[in-house]
């Protein structure tokens, strides 16, 4: 069967007693950073076969998987960080698992998104997630207007080179929602930064954005 394992999106301690034995006890560790992977089964000594997986080589590995599960292997899939398949290219992976008949099985644990919405103090009761907003400028603003009519909370990821231009846009086109941006979760230089989108902007003007960045964008009061 494959294992849909979530691992940590920054404190290595995050990571579950279960998620850890199936790593120790499968047969492949399928991993889109064999890097990031290979750091947390040294924290844990835990000595695994790993592959990896990306957007470059995943038609080729998927077969391979396959392949692998076929001959009765178990296998965990992994992202380089936080849940398999949320903006990550897991997602091809497990829906060629299902289509071929094979057992998939989600091993919860940590998720950026989850943790970004709860730590922002904005509505829960109902959110969109949205993933990566686009690279060029245009569509990311096309984008952003699209979202004038929204009336629940939204998610996204964002890049630090990137992170200006968006908080530009969102200026201009809500000033007075509120923002939430989510800065380097659950590691050592964690920070999240509130208000209105206008005030979030104008305090985030000041620094030099480092890091990995989720927002949570809602047009309600907290």
């Amino acid at each position: 069967m494959l294992y849909v394992v979530s691992t940590p999106i920054g404190n290595l301690k995050d990571i579950t007693l279960r998620a850890l034995d199936i790593l120790a006890s499968v047969d492949l560790v399928v991993s889109e950073d064999t890097r990031t992977t290979q750091k947390l089964l040294k924290r844990y000594e835990i000595k695994a076969r790993l592959l990896s997986y990306n957007d470059y080589n995943k038609r080729t590995r998927t077969k391979q998987i396959l392949n692998k599960l076929e001959a009765g292997c178990d296998v965990a899939l992994v992202s380089e960080s936080g849940t398999p398949a949320i903006s990550d290219p897991g997602y091809y992976l497990i829906r060629e698992c299902i289509k071929h008949g094979f057992e998939v099985v989600p091993v919860p644990g940590a998720c950026a998104v989850t943790a970004a919405l709860v730590a922002s103090g904005l509505p829960t009761d109902s959110f969109t997630f949205i993933g990566f907003l686009p690279k060029k400028k245009g569509k990311k603003h096309k984008l952003l207007e699209e979202l004038k009519n929204q009336q629940t909370t939204v998610v996204f990821f964002e890049s630090p080179h990137r992170l200006a231009q968006t908080l530009e846009s969102l200026r201009l086109l809500y000033p007075e929602w509120w923002l939430a941006v989510c800065r380097e979760l659950t590691k050592l230089h964690e920070e999240v930064v509130r208000g209105t989108v206008a005030e979030v902007a104008e305090k985030l003007s000041k620094v030099k954005p480092r890091g990995e960045y989720t927002l949570v964008l809602s047009p309600k009061h907290p």
